[in-house]
């Protein structure tokens, strides 16, 4: 184990013959986020989360969908035009249409997408992987040819055969495309098939490798890690994990796992707590309390045990503190706190009780109708002067 002044390095990675992360990220808060069920962001929404994420240190924005309407058009054009650090990206079809609205856009690359898989192709477009290949192609050359960045993304790209897969990428080479992308859209992947899956790429083609996960069997953000230690150099992220079904790949999740796992600092971690809340604001959607790194019990501590040592030293029970995220720590006094953890709390809070006293203030404690809940500072300040008889 290592110690740094805001976080615990995991010592176990010195055992593993991994190279030096080479990574970006892309942030799809503003496109895919928003393809969460019932949410839509203002324009003033979308202009401030991308600013967000430009201080943040984000290389990369995908700031929306332009042919999903005029207004749609208009903020992904706005944002491009914001002089942002970060460069911007767009979604696009495998039409020459959609091309066309990006381009209008002055974004600096387009995600072209098709799905190759066995099941998209027949259910969902009605046409033969050459087909939708050729149409691909077509707006991949329209795209470069009016000096445009390209990322050509597979749509469920987990469930396409792999030599499928293979054969398309290569073919995209041959267009200069500058992406090409893996959407695991539907979550099938595990860390295990995710690296092997990338590696298999990496074996054969030259152009950088986006992965794209989905959160539907929790590991979104293992499976975005494994694809980085695999080769993968753009990672997709959305604030708070939202997207479609159970979401995405968390970005406050990738960044502090960039840090903590594989020492990668570049990114101002401190604004991710009011980031989250902005987009919980935005969104209407309020991450769960256990949530890693933004919930709101993600530096909360009741158990007596935890509390004296965390009084005594934070990293014995925090991996990282909270203000490297910009949270904050909350110390519970409720069922689970002991006498001792009590009597460090109370003296935080400015008071020095008996001994008498505190075996007092715990019986309150103990007994009380809020403990299920925990009790409020402002409980436990009353508590503390009806005990001193103030």
């Amino acid at each position: 184990m290592v110690l740094t002044k805001d976080y615990s390095l995991n010592g176990l990675m010195q055992f593993l013959d991994l190279k030096t992360l080479d990574i970006e990220i892309c942030d799809v808060t503003l496109r895919d986020g928003e393809q969460t069920p019932g949410v839509v962001f203002t324009r003033e929404e979308k202009t401030d989360i991308a600013s967000e994420l430009d201080a943040i240190g984000v290389e990369i924005i995908e700031s929306g969908f332009p042919v999903v309407s005029q207004t749609e058009k208009e903020i992904v054009k706005e944002i491009a035009s914001m002089g942002l650090n970060a460069k911007t990206c767009c979604l696009a079809r495998s039409r020459v249409s959609d091309v066309e609205a990006a381009i209008e856009c002055d974004v600096d690359f387009v995600s072209i997408f098709i799905a190759m898989s066995e099941l998209h192709l027949k259910h969902k477009y009605h046409k033969s992987y050459e087909e939708m290949f050729g149409l691909a192609m077509e707006a991949v050359q329209y795209a470069k040819d009016h000096g445009l960045g390209v990322r050509f993304a597979a749509e469920d790209g987990s469930r396409t055969d792999i030599e499928t897969l293979k054969r398309a990428f290569l073919a995209a080479e041959e267009y200069k495309v500058d992406y090409v992308s893996i959407a695991d859209t539907i979550g099938i992947l595990n860390p295990s098939t995710t690296y092997y899956l990338v590696k298999e790429i990496k074996k054969i083609v030259k152009t950088p490798v986006c992965i794209h996960c989905h959160d539907d069997m929790g590991m979104a953000t293992a499976n975005t890690l494994a694809a980085a230690e695999a080769g993968a150099k753009q990672l997709h992220t959305t604030v708070n994990g939202i997207g479609e079904r159970a979401g995405n790949a968390s970005l406050e999740e990738v960044l502090v796992a960039l840090r903590v796992q594989y020492d990668i600092d570049r990114y101002d971690t401190r604004k991710l707590t009011g980031l989250s809340k902005k987009v919980e604001r935005y969104s209407g959607i309020k991450p769960g309390v256990t949530k890693a790194v933004i919930g709101e019990h993600a530096f909360s501590h009741e158990s007596g045990i935890h509390v004296c040592a965390i009084l005594e030293e934070p990293r014995t029970y925090e991996l990282f503190s909270p203000e490297m995220v910009g949270g904050q720590r909350r110390l519970i006094v409720g069922k689970h706190t002991g006498i001792k953890a009590l009597k460090g709390i109370v003296r935080s809070m400015g008071y020095d009780l008996s001994q008498e006293a505190l075996c007092t203030l715990i019986e309150k404690v103990k007994n009380s109708a809020e403990t299920k809940y925990g009790i409020s500072s402002t409980r436990l300040e009353e508590m503390i002067k009806e005990v001193k008889g103030t």
